[in-house]
C-alpha cells in the first residue's frame, strides 16, 4: 500500500508539508502555482469545460479569479462551479494541488444575492470596529459558503486628494482610523482560525491615494519618512495586529520606482520593516504595466522577472507574463530561490486555508447565509451609522411622520443603482455587461442567455423615497419628482420638481453620482475628477428648489467628497448618505423622521473647492490652519479651513464634555498613560456620541503634524445620562521617524485634546514624556527607539461596558 506523501499529512506542521510539497514539484508545476485563471475562461456552452481546464489547468494554477464578480451564477450554482474546478485540480492533476478562488468585497461581496452593505467611505463614517468587524464577518461567510478563500479587500489607502475616484473604497484620510478599521476588517473576514476563515488582502501598497492631479495610476511623490509615518502605517497596524494574510501592490511608482517592480517596495519595507510574512499578490495587469506604461522593462520577460525579484508572489487576473518565467528558469537568467520563495508562500497560504483537506463545499447549503434576516438587520445598522448629518439649522430635522405633504426629488431618491459603489455587485459587473471597449483583458463574458451572464442583477433595495413612503402615516401626501439626471443637460423634469416642492411642506432633495469603473459613471476606479462640484443640472435643481421658499434638506448619495459651499450656505438641512447599498433607503428614512438620532463622523475632511486642496487635519504646523498653527490662514480669496472637518458629525441631542484627568503629569517613554473624561447627554433624546482624542508635539526633532488622531470611543447614552470614558494610550502612538530614519519616541512635552471633531475641541491638557533609564532604548536620555511592530492602539474603556 502506498503511503501518501508528508504534505498530504495534516497533523504535520504547514511549514514542514509545503517544503515537502515544493520537493516533489516540476518547474512548470512550480510557476503555475505562480499565476491565475480567470473563472469564465473555463466555461464553454454554458457549463464548466472539462476541455478547456485540461488545456489551462494541466499543470495546476495559484488561483482563479473571480466566480462572483464576473458571472450571473447564484450562490449554489456559484458553489457548483467552484466545486467543478476544484474537482478537476484535486482529481485530474499530478499532484492534486487546490486553487484558491479570490474576489472582491469592499462593501459587501461583490456576488449575485451577497449582501450589499455600506462602501468602504461609508464603514468608515461609522466610527464602529466592532460593527465593521461584524459586517466583514458576514462577508466571511457568505464567501466561505461558494468556496472563495481570498478577499482583494480592505482598502487601506490613506485618501488625502477627492479627485481620486477611489477614495470612496477607502477609509478616509487618517492613517489612525483607517488602522482601526482596516484591522477590524482583517479580523472579521479572516476569523480565528483561516481554515473556516477568507484570506485579507491589504491594498494597495503603496501611496496609491496621493497621486499625481488625483489621477489613478499616476506617480505619487511620497517622501520615506511620510510613506512610513502614514501611508504604511494601517498596513503595518493589520499586520502586526490582525496576521494579516495577503497584500496587493498599487499601481503608482514612489519616487521612480513602481510598486509592483520594487524590492525597497514589496521586500525591503513590507518583509524587511513591517515584518510582513505573508503571500503579495499583483493587482490586476500589474506586472504589464512595468512594460506599458512605468517603461522600465523591456518585454514580458524582463517585466516577470523584475517583479517576482522585488517580491510579487502571484500575477493576476490571469497568467500572462509570468509564463515567460519558465524560460529564464532554464537558461539561468532567473535563480531558482526566487520561484521557490513566492512557492513557498502560495502552498503555505493554501495549507493554512485548509485547501488540501477541504477543497469542497455543500453546494446544497451555499445560499443559506445569504440575504437573511439577521444579514439585512446587520447591512441596515450599517447604513444607520454610517450616515452623518452634517448641517440642521433651526432644527429643521427630524421631521414629523404626521407631515401633511412633503417632495421627495432628484435624480438619487428612486435610483437603486445609484445607492451602489463601484465595487459592489450590481455596479461593478457594468464593466462585464457593459460596452465591450469596458473589458480591457478581452476574455469576460457577453451578456446574453448564459447562465454565466452577470445581469445586471440587484439585491432587495430600499430607495431613499420607498424609505420615505414607509416612514410617513397613511395621511401624509408624498410628491415624487426625478427632476434632472446625475449627468446631462434635460431640464425638461425641473418644472415636475419645482411644482411637487412648491406645493410641500418640505422638500428633500437627493442628489450625488453614480459610480463604477465605466462611462457614464462619476466616481470609482479610472473614474478620476478636476472638479468637486455636482454633475449635470443638480447644482440648478437644488438652487431653484431652495428658491421656492419652501425648506429643504439635501442628502448627498455619492461616493465622491463634494465640494459644495452654496448649499452649505443655503440649505439649513444637510445629510451625507455615501453609497450606503441595499439598505440605505430605510435607514436615510429613520434619520429623516427621527427613528434613528445620526452619530456617523466624516472621515474625511470636506474642501469648499477643488483649488484649496489639501485640507485634511494632521498637515504641519508651518501649513495647518487650524487653532494654534503660525502661518497666514487663508487665502486672499476665501479661507483655508474646511467646508466640513474631519470627525464632524451632528446629533438630534447635545453632549457635554468634562473633568478631563490624566494619570499622570510625567511618563516613561515605555509607560502607558491613562487619559480619562466626562461626557454627559444634556439634550432630551437618547443618542451616541464619537469621542475623539487628539494629541500635539509642540516641538520635535522633525517636523511634525499640527495634530493626530489617537483614539476615539463610539459611547451610547440615555438622556441625561453621564459616563466617564478611559483612554489608555501608549506613547508609541507618537513614534516618527527622527532625522536619522530611527522610529523613536522622543522626550518632551504632549498635549492632549479631546472633541467632537478635528475643529471642536472641547477640553485640553497635557503631560511630558522622559526616556531615561529605559534599558537599551534610550539613547541619551532623549528618545526611545522601536520597531515598527512595537506600536500599540489605544485602549479604550467606557463606563459601564465590558
Amino acid at each position: 500500500m502506498q503511503q501518501d506523501p508528508p504534505f498530504r499529512d495534516a497533523s504535520l506542521p504547514v511549514e514542514e508539508r509545503a517544503e515537502d510539497l515544493l520537493g516533489h514539484m516540476s518547474p512548470e508545476e512550480k510557476i503555475a502555482q505562480l499565476g491565475c485563471v480567470w473563472s469564465t475562461q473555463l466555461v464553454e456552452d454554458d457549463a464548466f469545460s472539462p476541455a478547456k481546464a485540461k488545456e489551462l489547468l494541466h499543470a495546476g494554477t495559484g488561483q482563479v479569479t473571480r466566480i462572483g464578480a464576473s458571472t450571473g451564477l447564484r450562490p449554489c450554482e456559484s458553489a457548483a462551479f467552484m466545486n467543478a474546478i476544484q474537482r478537476h485540480l484535486v482529481e485530474k492533476t499530478r499532484l492534486g494541488i487546490p486553487a484558491i478562488v479570490h474576489e472582491e468585497s469592499t462593501g459587501g461581496f461583490t456576488a449575485r444575492d451577497a449582501d450589499q452593505l455600506p462602501q468602504g467611505i461609508g464603514l468608515a463614517s461609522t466610527w464602529d470596529p466592532v460593527l465593521v468587524e461584524a459586517g466583514a464577518d458576514l462577508i466571511r461567510q457568505q464567501m466561505l459558503a461558494v468556496g472563495a478563500r481570498q478577499t482583494l479587500a480592505p482598502v487601506l489607502d490613506i485618501a488625502r486628494d477627492p479627485r481620486w475616484g477611489r477614495v470612496e473604497e477607502t477609509y478616509g484620510e487618517d492613517p489612525y482610523l483607517t488602522s482601526r478599521m482596516g484591522v477590524a476588517y482583517v479580523r472579521g473576514v479572516q476569523g480565528s482560525d483561516l481554515r473556516r476563515g477568507v484570506a485579507a488582502t491589504a491594498k494597495h501598497f503603496l501611496g496609491y491615494g496621493l497621486s499625481e492631479g488625483g489621477h489613478n495610476h499616476r506617480p505619487a511623490h511620497i517622501g520615506p519618512r511620510e510613506l512610513r509615518e502614514v501611508f504604511a502605517r494601517p498596513f503595518l497596524a493589520a499586520i502586526a495586529e490582525a496576521d494579516l494574510a495577503s497584500v496587493m501592490n498599487a499601481y503608482n511608482d514612489v519616487d521612480g520606482l513602481p510598486c509592483g517592480g520594487s524590492k525597497a517596495i514589496l521586500d525591503d519595507l513590507l518583509r524587511g520593516e513591517l515584518g510582513f510574512e505573508g503571500l503579495v499578490v499583483a493587482d490586476y495587469f500589474t506586472v504589464m504595466l512595468l512594460v506599458s506604461s512605468h517603461r522600465v522593462a523591456a518585454d514580458k520577460a524582463d517585466a516577470a522577472q523584475m517583479a517576482l525579484e522585488a517580491g510579487l508572489d502571484v500575477e493576476l487576473p490571469a497568467t500572462d507574463c509570468y509564463a515567460e518565467l519558465a524560460a529564464r528558469l532554464a537558461d539561468g537568467r532567473l535563480a531558482t530561490e526566487f520561484v521557490d520563495r513566492s512557492l513557498r508562500r502560495v502552498l503555505r497560504l493554501k495549507l493554512e486555508l485548509g485547501l488540501f483537506e477541504e477543497p469542497y463545499v455543500d453546494e446544497s447549503a451555499a445560499a443559506a447565509t445569504y440575504q437573511t434576516p439577521r444579514s439585512r438587520e446587520l447591512a441596515r445598522e450599517l447604513a444607520r451609522k454610517s450616515l452623518v448629518l452634517l448641517r440642521n439649522e433651526g432644527n429643521l430635522l427630524p421631521l414629523d411622520p404626521d407631515i401633511g405633504s412633503i417632495a421627495v426629488i432628484g435624480p438619487c431618491a428612486d435610483d437603486p443603482r445609484l445607492l451602489q459603489g463601484d465595487y459592489h455587485y450590481p455596479a461593478h459587473l457594468e464593466i462585464i455587461y457593459g460596452q465591450a471597449g469596458d473589458d480591457p483583458a478581452g476574455i469576460l463574458p457577453r451578456s446574453g442567455a448564459s447562465a454565466f451572464a452577470p445581469g445586471p442583477y440587484f439585491p432587495p433595495t430600499t430607495t431613499p423615497l420607498e424609505g420615505i413612503r414607509q416612514a410617513v402615516s397613511a395621511r401624509s401626501e408624498v410628491r415624487h419628482a426625478r427632476g434632472c439626471d446625475v449627468l446631462g443637460n434635460d431640464a425638461e423634469g425641473l418644472a415636475d420638481a419645482l411644482a411637487a416642492a412648491r406645493a410641500a411642506e418640505v422638500a428633500v432633495v437627493f442628489v450625488g453620482g453614480r459610480s463604477g469603473l465605466v462611462n457614464g459613471c462619476t466616481s470609482g476606479e479610472f473614474r478620476d475628477a478636476s472638479e468637486l462640484g455636482l454633475t449635470g443640472l443638480q447644482q440648478r435643481l437644488v438652487e431653484e428648489v431652495v428658491a421656492t421658499g419652501t425648506p429643504t434638506v439635501v442628502v448627498l448619495v455619492s461616493g465622491r467628497v463634494l465640494a459644495l459651499p452654496w448649499i452649505a450656505s443655503h440649505v439649513p438641512a444637510i445629510v451625507e448618505a455615501w453609497l450606503p447599498g441595499e439598505e440605505g433607503g430605510g435607514a436615510i428614512a429613520d434619520l429623516l423622521f427621527g427613528s434613528l438620532n445620526p452619530s456617523g463622523r466624516l472621515p474625511v475632511s470636506l474642501p469648499r473647492s477643488v483649488g484649496q486642496l489639501p485640507v485634511y487635519h494632521y498637515q504641519k504646523w508651518s501649513g495647518g490652519d487650524a487653532p494654534g498653527a503660525t502661518t497666514w490662514p487663508n487665502y486672499t480669496d476665501g479661507p483655508a479651513a474646511p467646508l466640513f472637518p474631519f470627525g464632524h458629525g451632528l446629533s438630534y441631542t447635545r453632549f457635554e464634555y468634562s473633568e478631563l484627568q490624566l494619570s499622570s503629569a510625567t511618563i516613561a517613554a515605555d509607560q502607558a498613560i491613562e487619559i480619562s473624561l466626562a461626557i454627559h447627554n444634556a439634550g432630551e433624546r437618547a443618542g451616541e456620541e464619537v469621542v475623539q482624542l487628539y494629541l500635539q508635539d509642540p516641538v520635535a526633532s522633525v517636523t511634525r503634524p499640527l495634530q493626530q488622531l489617537a483614539g476615539f470611543a463610539r459611547v451610547a447614552l440615555a438622556a441625561g445620562e453621564r459616563r466617564r470614558i478611559r483612554f489608555v494610550l501608549d506613547p508609541s502612538q507618537l513614534a516618527f521617524y527622527d532625522r536619522a530614519m530611527n522610529l523613536v519616541v522622543e522626550a518632551g512635552e504632549v498635549r492632549v485634546r479631546a472633541g467632537a471633531s478635528s475643529r471642536d475641541i472641547r477640553l485640553e491638557g497635557s503631560f511630558d514624556i522622559e526616556c531615561k533609564n529605559i534599558e537599551g532604548k534610550d539613547i541619551e536620555g532623549k528618545t526611545r527607539s522601536l520597531e515598527p511592530r512595537e506600536i500599540r492602539p489605544t485602549r479604550v474603556e467606557i463606563e459601564g461596558e465590558a
